[in-house]
């Protein structure tokens, strides 16, 4: 279906019939301002579409960020020989440096 441009000034004269259009007869319609584009009334179906699509565009990017994280963990593994990394050991020797540089600052 093709959509229809209709600007700001008739839509706050027309609003119900326009939503009406939209909600019964599945048009669509661009919003204008000055001849540009601004919005978009759509039915609750095509908002709800538009919502899975989301969903699931968000999803498969998770995933695809989940899938590099194993990736990575897998080569960490490797290259450790399949030991993993003391994440305790980190944190503890970062607050150390963290430490000794806050002290160093302090006296200078």
């Amino acid at each position: 279906m093709a959509e229809i441009r209709i600007s700001i000034g008739q839509v706050k004269r027309d609003i119900s019939e326009l939503v009406n259009r939209v909600a019964y007869r599945g048009e669509r319609i661009v919003l204008t301002s000055r001849g540009k584009p601004k919005a978009a009334l759509v039915s609750i179906e095509d908002y709800e579409r538009l919502q899975q699509a989301q969903r699931a565009e968000s999803l498969a990017r998770w995933e695809e960020w989940k899938a590099e994280c194993d990736a990575l963990n897998e080569r960490i593994l490797k290259r450790r020989q399949g030991q993993p990394l003391d994440i305790e050991a980190l944190w503890r020797a970062a607050r150390e440096d963290l430490e000794a540089r806050s002290d160093w600052l302090v006296g200078h």
